[in-house]
């Protein structure tokens, strides 16, 4: 599969539960991008086990591309069992209710230009202009001490091999 200039998206359950869907899509064409497949959908078992797979070690520890070479065992074993936390809450949020899932395609560079109108993943460390930005009402901060997932209304795919996995998993193309 060939999929230069495509990213995938998702629009998390409180993007879906407080009416967002239009205004996030519209923030991507606004940019010119094009979307090309879109489903609303409830999550299944086997896909979050997959987009977010707890029983791979590897991933749990370096969740955030985090290079972990010269971390201690004892190290490794804090990161790990935080980042295990982190996983599970996400499986839970992104089960909780339905959400859009998307394709979005366009030049070369549609991963990069996605996450660049998306924002950081902390919606309160995310710029303004950016969907998180401007539409977040979380943090990092509030949902650590609440035990729960960070609410940031969506996902992007990080890399075009991200993508290209992720179109695969979530539409089985």
């Amino acid at each position: 599969m060939n999929i230069k200039g495509q990213s995938f998206v998702f629009i998390k359950p409180d993007g879906v539960r407080r009416n967002l869907t239009g205004e996030i899509i519209g923030r991507f064409e606004k940019a010119g991008l094009k979307i090309t497949r879109l489903e609303m959908t409830e999550v299944e078992d086997d896909v979050i086990n997959k987009h977010y797979p707890l029983n791979n070690y590897d991933y749990v520890l370096t969740l955030g591309h985090v290079d972990v070479s010269n971390f201690t065992e004892e190290e490794k074993k804090a990161r790990y069992d935080k980042n295990y936390r982190i996983i599970k809450n996400l499986q839970d949020y992104v089960t909780s209710g339905p959400i859009v899932k998307m394709i979005i395609s366009g030049p070369e560079n549609t991963v990069e230009l996605v996450r660049g109108i998306v924002g950081k993943t902390d919606p309160a460390a995310s710029a303004k202009g950016t969907i998180r930005g401007d539409l977040g009402e979380d943090s990092f901060e509030q949902s650590d001490k609440e035990g729960r997932a960070v609410y940031n209304l969506i996902h992007a795919s990080g890399s075009s091999e991200e993508a290209e996995e992720e179109i695969y998993l979530w539409f089985k193309e």
